[in-house]
């Protein structure tokens, strides 16, 4: 079984890096970060979350309300 998270936002950010083997020529490696995994699949997930916490911490944001 694959690692358990507490909750969905722990599931943001650490997405893995895949070696992509018959893309590039012989002798160079070509790596990509699969950010569909993140739970939205989306790169912006990670941007977000920094976003909410940041506007948490400064108190722009209390529990309860609404993020458009």
């Amino acid at each position: 079984m694959g690692k358990r998270y507490k909750n969905i936002l722990e599931t943001i950010g650490n997405t893995p890096v895949i070696r992509i083997n018959k893309l590039g020529p012989k002798g160079v490696n070509i790596f990509a970060k699969v950010e569909s995994f993140n739970p939205m699949g989306s790169v912006k997930d990670r941007l977000a979350l920094g976003v909410i916490e940041d506007a948490e911490q400064r108190g722009e944001l209390q529990p309860g309300q609404t993020i458009v």
